[in-house]
């Protein structure tokens, strides 16, 4: 039998909350399958291990994570510590060193679940989009200098290399291929940024034609809110920056019906280190406590953790549950609606895994 190791850090807020649920659904597949285990390992990294310890995990934190063969990851952020402290002292600081380059994020509406666009249904939103996620505007290069004077500078330097944007280029067209759909669309600012977004323009424009099968155009990414509002269904596969898909898969998740329900993925894809999977959906301390966190977010990502890590039926199995809980309004969360609690949530899916309908 197969065992696999996971690698589990709840962070703040209601991550804790939603990776205890999203452990018992993964759980309750191992039980109901019985072909594989999880090995799971918590890591205590967090807001809290920063007031305790000054750092939001060790130093050798992404190192002790290299023999996992996945991470399952809540969110990260608390009220009464500074978000840029939190996000590059325990995020960014395990995707940049283990080289996850490529976050991807499907949104698609879900059964029972309805877009805030007028007339738009299941068949109309279906996207992957996929962000850069090693450099650009969050590759950390930069300062401030003459603080507090009237001349203080603060810079942010985005930094584009062929090999980042190659690499990431060639992850979604490879993805776009995959999909029945074979469509891409690539995102960028060339018009006002005409060094590093014309070299994205470029390189796109090489790497298509080893993918002569996949259809692509290009937006600006101000257009392409637009194109996301008015069009949906003209899309496909996206692939943009770190700070633009960032934006964009917000937007996605809010018209697909909740950010409740948006996973994502941190790809090593070459698997030369474990990749991360998480909800997108911040740590949310407005309702941290009081059981109403959306858990789906992260049963999504668990199904796609459980993809990555080499058991497509109990991916599959997983996402079928879903699906079938989202399906009955009386099991949605507040922010869709509904007033159904995490833990009632959790035990349908669970029931719907185990083929009950209790």
């Amino acid at each position: 039998m197969k065992t696999y190791r996971i690698a589990s850090i709840p962070g703040d807020g209601i991550g804790i909350e939603v990776v205890a649920a999203g452990l018992c659904v993964l759980e309750a597949l191992v039980e109901r399958d019985g072909g594989f285990r999880l090995d799971v390992e918590t890591f205590d990294w967090g807001s809290e291990r920063y007031k305790r310890t000054g750092a939001l995990m060790p130093e050798d934190g992404a190192d002790q994570l290299r023999d996992f063969d996945a991470i399952f990851f809540g969110a990260v952020g608390a009220p009464d510590v500074p978000d840029h402290l939190t996000l590059w002292g325990l995020r960014l600081a395990i995707c940049q060193p283990l080289d996850q380059y490529a976050n991807v994020r499907p949104t698609r509406i879900l059964p029972g679940i309805e877009s805030p666009l007028r007339g738009v249904g299941p068949g109309d939103l279906d996207w992957v989009i996929v962000r850069e996620n090693s450099e650009g505007e969050y590759a950390g290069q930069g300062g401030r200098s003459h603080r507090g004077l009237p001349g203080e500078v603060a810079t942010e330097v985005s930094i584009f290399t062929r090999t980042g944007v190659e690499r990431i280029m060639r992850h979604a067209f490879t993805l776009a291929q995959s999909r029945p759909r074979k469509l891409l669309t690539v995102v960028t600012k060339s018009n006002a940024q005409r060094y590093g977004m014309v070299m994205w323009d470029e390189i796109a424009r090489e790497v298509s034609a080893d993918f002569p099968d996949v259809t692509w155009d290009k937006m600006l990414v101000d257009a392409m809110t637009v194109r996301m509002t008015l069009n949906p269904s003209s899309l496909d596969t996206i692939v943009a920056t770190n700070l633009h898909a960032d934006i964009l898969s917000d937007l996605a998740a809010a018209l697909a019906g909740s950010i409740g329900i948006a996973p994502t993925a941190n790809l090593n894809p070459e698997r030369r280190t474990p990749s991360m999977f998480e909800p997108i959906h911040g740590s949310a301390f407005d309702i941290t406590g009081k059981g109403i966190a959306n858990p789906v977010a992260t049963f999504w990502s668990a199904s796609m953790l459980l993809q990555h890590i080499g058991e497509p039926d109990a991916a599959r199995r997983l996402m079928d549950a879903i699906e079938t809980v989202t399906a009955n309004p009386d099991l949605h969360t507040p922010d869709l609606g509904g007033t159904a609690t995490t833990d009632r949530v959790t035990e349908a899916v669970i029931a719907a895994i185990r083929g009950r309908n209790d």
